[in-house]
Order: C-alpha cells, then sequence, then structure tokens
C-alpha cells in the first residue's frame, strides 16, 4: 500500500468537506467516488520549471482518456496569491500554444483566493479556496455534456457564492485549519 503525499491528502478532504459536500460542483462526487481525478504535485517554485510540468500534465490529460480530470497541486509555491496569478495566466497561454484551447479549460483555486471587487474576508471567495493552490484541468466536451443535462447550470456560482455566505468565513477558515493540522 502507497502513502499519498500530504498534499493530495489534504486536497482530497478539501473535496470531500466543502466541493462535494456543499455541492459547490455538483459534477465532482461521481469523479470523486469513481477515481477518475488525476492529483499531481508539483513542487516547483519558479514559474518556467511549473510551467514544463504543467504541460507534461497537460498532454498526460489528453493520453489518459479515462482520467476525467487533473488537480495540478502546488506543494511548495505559489503561495502569494499575486505570483499565483501569474502562474494561471501562463498556464492559460500555455494551453493555447500547445494546441488544447477548446480540449481543456482551467480553474483555480488557492488558500488566498479573492475575487476582483470583493473584499478579501468575504466569504464569497472560499468558493475558490482551497488547502494549497491548484490548478484544475477540466475536459471542456465532460463539461459540456454534463452541463447540458443540467438544470440551470449557470445559477451554480450565485448558490455557491449564497452558501457560502450563510456559512460565513470562519466556518470554512476552521475546515482549512483542521485539514493543514492532520
Amino acid at each position: 500500500m502507497t502513502t499519498l503525499h500530504p498534499a493530495i491528502v489534504k486536497t482530497q478532504q478539501w473535496l470531500e468537506q466543502v466541493i462535494i459536500g456543499l455541492n459547490f460542483c455538483p459534477f465532482a462526487k461521481k469523479e470523486f467516488v469513481n477515481n477518475t481525478i488525476h492529483y499531481y504535485v508539483c513542487p516547483q517554485a519558479r514559474l518556467e520549471s511549473a510551467l514544463a510540468e504543467f504541460a507534461e500534465q497537460l498532454h498526460y490529460l489528453d493520453q489518459h482518456p479515462e482520467v476525467e480530470t487533473t488537480l495540478f497541486i502546488c506543494s511548495l509555491g505559489f503561495r502569494e496569491f499575486t505570483h499565483y496569478l501569474d502562474l494561471v495566466d501562463y498556464a492559460n497561454e500555455l494551453l493555447v500554444e500547445l494546441g488544447f484551447e477548446g480540449v481543456f479549460q482551467i480553474a483555480s483555486f488557492h488558500p488566498d483566493y479573492v475575487f476582483e471587487g470583493e473584499a478579501p474576508d468575504d466569504a464569497s471567495n472560499y468558493t475558490n479556496r482551497s488547502p494549497l493552490p491548484t490548478l484544475h484541468l477540466i475536459r471542456e466536451q465532460s463539461m459540456a455534456r454534463v452541463l447540458s443535462v443540467y438544470p440551470d447550470p449557470e445559477l451554480i456560482p450565485e448558490q455557491n457564492i449564497a452558501l457560502a455566505r450563510e456559512k460565513g468565513s470562519r466556518y470554512f477558515s476552521q475546515i482549512l485549519k483542521r485539514i493543514h493540522r492532520r
């Protein structure tokens, strides 16, 4: 039996307790239960090195149709949110350069995520706050398929924000603190 990297364990706990537990992503439970999520831990702190590993993961996901999605977890770098946003921008550019535009898209999660125009302590930010900086690679074809049968998918972000604000920032910060203590 192999021991999972601590970054993967924390990410899985976050998925179970927040993303699936609060139904922030109504499509995540199926992939989690079916074990079709690929977790990749990137130990790089330098942008160029992280992007090289990100490119490898784009190719990996492309070559493994049995894997539905990839969580690219930055275990050491990109702790500062502005540096992380640079990584997101360059990763999106790289996705296009490598010919994966329309094939994959990136969703972004960070421990200090702040939506533009929101206060840092607004609970809505917790819809995109994770234990570690994470890039989520999503298959666009799969997303289009599930969205086509899901009632009112455009309401998902609004519902998530309302629920996050109802729960409050303290609720989420306590969950993330517990995850980090384990």
